[in-house]
């Protein structure tokens, strides 16, 4: 479950990493265009808290990071999740005190050697600007061939004496965090011939890469098993250039030359609700358009990351038809309510393109079309019983006359609670 944080909660932050200017530069240029400006500035704030030895820091509110970062605590929430989830950042909690720990960002060959992290990168610069990247960071060749190597070795230059034994093992040093998918490839790999497969070398590097491409991709086991065989040199092993290549050709030519992206984002702030009345309807408009889509179904989920094909879902719904973030969470709780909570592709299209035909851009016009649509259904044979069953609690309700009694707002926190 998504927590919540109070502005008098407490934070202290804790630096388990070497931290240098390099890494203010891998920061904005790799990771910024895929976790955003505000997650890239919110990782930014941490550190300048840390004190002089950039260590740890003391004891600081997140109402003081509101106003220091001109940041509420929905973007200050969706600005950390980014970053737990790139590999950036640990968050421990105690009652109302956190723990911020900072890793450092992955160097440059291992950002573009990522799969999912380069795919993703190059789909939101386009081509051109991630080969500006690649050849920011690359190093000019220089043809040494005629040249003799003179260096000396450690020995030749100086001698040990005497060893002192002493505990090191609390020394600061450069950690990074993977980012971790949990997928079970087994079946895919037991199911190639051996002697077309070596099994005995595949190395878990190759494995997790694998995994990454998988879940990027979300092509099935059947997919997987062909683009891994074709991916097999003469030496019956899996290499790992080609088999990025082809799961990245296969998805092109599937997606008219597309790239995959990360849904996270939410509703743009020019296209959200102004009024400023407190009612129940209200409070559910701001969680529409204040949650991204992946973490509105994961709260939906009672906390559980949503699915590959519902990610593929969101994703469709996203980039494909160009739906804003806060009227795809309308889609989703209208779709999930009146569909026995299964979210069913075919169905979601089929809403999903009547709304793009009618231009639906706010949560407020997402919801009064689901509403006549809902009421359309409902003039169909269905008792009343089943209606009352699946009827949103946003549904016929006047935003501009509806508020909420003190009882309301306790019974309504209590129902949003799911999406803290």
């Amino acid at each position: 479950m998504i927590n919540s944080i109070l502005p008098a909660d407490t934070f202290i932050v804790i630096n388990n990493t070497i931290l240098n200017d390099n890494d203010r530069k891998l920061l904005v240029m790799l990771y910024q265009p895929i976790i955003g400006y505000s997650a890239t500035m919110f990782y930014l704030s941490l550190w300048t808290y840390l004190d002089k030895s950039e260590i740890i820091s003391r004891e600081y509110t997140h109402h003081h990071l509101m106003s220091n970062m001109n940041m509420n605590l929905d973007e200050i929430l969706d600005s950390r999740i980014k970053l737990e989830a790139i590999g950036l950042l640990r968050t421990y909690k105690k009652n109302d005190e956190y723990i911020y720990e900072l890793y450092s960002p992955l160097s440059a060959q291992e950002f573009l050697d990522s799969p999912m992290l380069s795919t993703v990168l190059e789909n939101n610069l386009g081509e051109s600007e991630f080969q500006n990247i690649v050849n920011y960071f690359s190093i000019p060749k220089i043809n040494k061939s005629d040249y003799t190597d003179i260096s000396k070795k450690f020995q030749d230059v100086f001698k040990i004496e005497k060893i002192n034994d002493r505990d090191i093992s609390n020394l600061k040093s450069r950690n990074t965090l993977k980012i971790n998918i949990d997928i079970d490839i087994s079946n895919i790999i037991a199911l190639i011939p051996d002697d077309i497969l070596n099994k005995k070398i595949i190395t878990n590097d190759t494995i997790d890469t694998i995994k990454k491409l998988m879940y990027l991709y979300d092509y099935s086991d059947e997919e997987v098993d062909k683009i891994i065989r074709n991916s097999i040199n003469e030496k019956k092993q899996i290499d790992k250039a080609l088999l990025k290549n082809n799961f990245k050709r296969y998805y092109q030519f599937e997606n008219n030359g597309s790239l995959p992206t990360i849904v996270y984002k939410n509703q743009p702030k020019n296209l959200r609700n102004t009024s400023e009345k407190i009612s129940k309807k209200s409070k559910m408009i701001h969680q529409f358009e204040t949650l991204s889509p992946f973490y509105y179904l994961t709260a939906k989920n009672n906390g559980v990351e949503p699915s590959r094909s519902d990610m593929a879902i969101l994703e469709y719904l996203l980039t494909d038809l160009s739906l804003n973030p806060g009227v795809v969470n309308v889609l989703i709780d209208y779709v999930l309510r009146i569909n026995d909570n299964k979210l069913t592709r075919n169905y979601v299209e089929v809403i999903a393109s009547q709304w793009v035909r009618y231009n639906v851009t706010t949560v407020e016009q997402a919801m009064e079309l689901a509403n006549k649509e809902f009421n359309k259904k409902g003039k169909k044979k269905v008792s009343k019983k089943e209606i009352k069953e699946i009827k949103p609690e946003w549904f016929d309700k006047d935003i501009k006359q509806e508020f909420a009694t003190t009882d309301e707002l306790l019974e309504m926190d209590e129902l949003l609670s799911q999406f803290k």
